[in-house]
C-alpha cells in the first residue's frame, strides 16, 4: 500500500457509518410513507416537486434529470409512468427537436398537493424533529459543501438560489 493512502480515522468511520445508516432509514421511511399514502415512490414525488417549482411547470428532460439527481434513462422510465397516471405530459422541445419537455399537468399538481402534507410531516418527524436549529444549519452547510465539492449545484432549478420559502413539496 502506498504511503499517501489514508484510512478513515475512528471519528470519520463512525460519522460515515452513521451517515449511511441515517440515509437508509430516512429514505426507507419517507418512501414507505409516500407509497402508502400517495401511491408513488419518492423518486416520482421528487420529479413532481421539481416541475412544480419552475415557470410553466415544465422542464427539458435533461434539466429535469439533473435537478432530480436521476439518470436520464431512470428519469425517462419514471416520466413514462407519470404520463400513464396523467400527472406529466411529454412534448417535443420546440427549440431542439432532439429533446423533450416534461410538463406537470393539473392532475399531477393536484396529486402533489394531496401528497405534500403527509410527505412534509414524514420528513419533519424522521429528520427535523430530532435536530436543534443549529444542527439544521450545520446539516444544510454540510450538505451544500459536499454537493459543491462533488461539482453540483445544491439547488439546480433555482440557478444557485435557495428554493422558494413555501414550496409545494420538499
Amino acid at each position: 500500500m502506498n504511503d499517501t493512502f489514508r484510512w478513515l480515522d475512528v471519528d470519520e468511520q463512525r460519522a460515515w457509518r452513521a451517515f449511511l445508516t441515517m440515509n437508509r432509514l430516512l429514505f426507507e421511511r419517507v418512501d414507505r410513507q409516500l407509497q402508502c399514502d400517495a401511491g408513488m415512490p419518492h423518486a416520482y414525488y421528487e420529479i413532481l416537486v421539481r416541475l412544480s417549482e419552475v415557470p410553466e411547470h415544465a422542464l427539458r428532460m435533461s434539466k429535469l434529470a439533473e435537478s432530480s439527481t436521476s439518470s436520464r434513462s431512470r428519469l425517462s422510465h419514471a416520466v413514462a409512468r407519470l404520463e400513464e397516471s396523467g400527472w406529466v405530459r411529454r412534448t417535443a422541445d420546440p427549440c431542439d427537436r432532439r429533446g423533450a419537455i416534461a410538463e406537470l399537468t393539473a392532475e399531477g399538481f393536484a396529486a402533489l398537493e394531496a401528497a405534500a402534507p403527509g410527505h412534509v410531516t414524514s420528513v419533519r418527524e424522521t429528520l427535523f424533529d430530532s435536530l436543534t436549529p443549529a444542527q439544521v444549519d450545520q446539516l444544510r452547510a454540510i450538505a451544500e459543501a459536499v454537493t459543491l465539492h462533488l461539482g453540483e449545484n445544491p439547488y439546480p432549478t433555482d440557478e444557485g438560489d435557495t428554493p422558494a420559502a413555501e414550496p409545494v413539496g420538499g
